[in-house]
C-alpha cells in the first residue's frame, strides 16, 4: 500500500493553518492544535484535501471535529457539506457543526460509515472522511513538519490514536525527517484497538459497545488499512492510558491555561502518568483539540 510521500506533506504545509509549540514542563513541550479556527487538527485535513479534489458538494462522518473542520473548509470554498453524526456525539460539537452551516444526518454510532456512503452514492457528493484518505493524512501530517522545524533536538513525539490518520501522517513525516525521533501513540485503555493491532501485527477491529465506554469521543473509531499501514511503518509504540488520568489531564492542561477535550488530553495523561512507558527526552504532546464540554471541564477542574 502507497504511504503518504514527503512531497505530499510539503505541498499540504503550503495550505494548512498551523500553530507554535508551547512549553509545559522541563522536557514536555505542547503542539496546542486547540488553538485552530475549529478548535481541533481536523482543519488541517480537512483543508487539504478540499484543495486537492476541488468537490461541488462534500459528505463525511464525524463525532464533531472532523464534520466542523470540513464544514468550516468547504464553506470557505462555496461547497455545500452534510455530515453523518452518531447520536452519542457531544452536544457542544454538534452545536458548532450546525452553527457553522452542516446539514447533519444523526445515526446510531454502528451505521455512521455506512450510512456516509450511502448518502454520498445517492447524492453525488465527495465523501471526505476523517481519516482513511491521504489528502486528509497530508494534512494532518504537517503537525509532524513544524514539531520538527520548531524543535529542532526533540526526541519523542505523542499522538493521540483514534482512526489513525492524525498519528499516520505526524508519524511519515518526522520519520522522513528524523528517523531517530521517536513517535508514540496514545490510547484510552477502554478503546485499545490500534495497540493489539500492532502487537498482534495485523489490523484488529472493535466494536462501537467497546470503544464507545470511553470518555475520549473523538479516538473512538478503528483503524484503517491505509493508517494501519502507516502505523505499522512510523510508528514505534503505543501506550494507554485510564479514564481517570484522561480527565486528571484535561484538569491539568486547563490550570495551565489550555483547554483540551479528553481525546486531546491523552498525550499529556501519557507522559504525567505512564513516563515509565515512554522515552526520556525532549517532548512534543499533540493537542488534538479542545472542543470539551463545559460541565465535564468543570468537573475535571474541581
Amino acid at each position: 500500500m502507497d504511504l503518504v510521500t514527503l512531497d505530499e506533506l510539503r505541498a499540504a504545509a503550503a495550505r494548512v493553518p498551523s500553530t507554535k509549540v508551547l512549553k509545559f514542563l522541563d522536557e514536555l513541550w505542547l503542539k496546542p492544535e486547540n488553538q485552530q479556527p475549529t478548535g481541533s487538527f481536523k482543519i488541517r485535513g480537512a483543508t487539504n484535501a478540499i484543495a486537492e479534489l476541488k468537490p461541488e458538494a462534500v459528505i463525511t462522518h464525524s463525532s464533531g471535529n472532523h464534520g466542523a473542520a470540513l464544514t468550516y473548509a468547504a464553506k470557505a470554498a462555496g461547497v455545500p457539506c452534510t455530515v453523518v453524526v452518531p447520536d452519542t456525539a457531544p452536544t457542544v460539537k454538534i452545536d458548532a457543526m450546525r452553527a457553522l452551516g452542516a446539514e447533519l444526518v444523526v445515526v446510531a454510532p454502528d451505521q455512521r460509515f455506512a450510512a456516509a456512503e450511502r448518502r454520498a452514492a445517492k447524492t453525488g457528493a465527495t465523501l471526505i472522511p476523517p481519516f482513511d484518505n491521504r489528502h486528509v493524512i497530508a494534512g494532518q501530517g504537517t503537525i509532524g513538519l513544524e514539531i520538527v522545524e520548531e524543535l529542532p533536538g526533540v526526541e519523542a513525539v505523542l499522538v493521540p490514536i483514534g482512526g489513525g490518520g492524525l498519528i499516520s501522517g505526524v508519524a511519515a513525516a518526522v520519520k522522513s525527517l528524523r528517523p531517530d525521533v521517536k513517535v508514540i501513540g496514545v490510547e484510552p485503555e477502554l478503546a485499545a484497538d490500534a495497540q493489539e493491532s500492532l502487537q498482534r501485527d495485523r489490523l484488529i477491529g472493535w466494536s462501537t459497545d467497546r470503544t464507545y465506554r470511553t470518555v475520549a469521543d473523538g479516538v473512538r473509531t478503528g483503524l484503517s488499512l491505509l493508517t494501519f499501514a502507516h502505523l505499522r511503518e512510523y510508528v514505534d509504540d503505543i501506550v494507554t492510558v485510564s479514564e481517570d488520568e484522561i480527565l486528571r489531564a484535561v484538569g491539568e492542561l486547563a490550570r495551565f491555561g489550555t483547554v483540551a477535550e479528553p481525546s486531546g488530553a491523552l498525550t499529556t495523561a501519557a507522559y504525567m502518568y505512564r513516563r515509565g512507558w515512554l522515552p526520556a527526552g525532549r517532548t512534543v504532546a499533540v493537542i488534538s483539540g479542545g472542543n470539551v464540554d463545559p460541565e465535564l471541564l468543570r468537573n475535571c477542574l474541581a
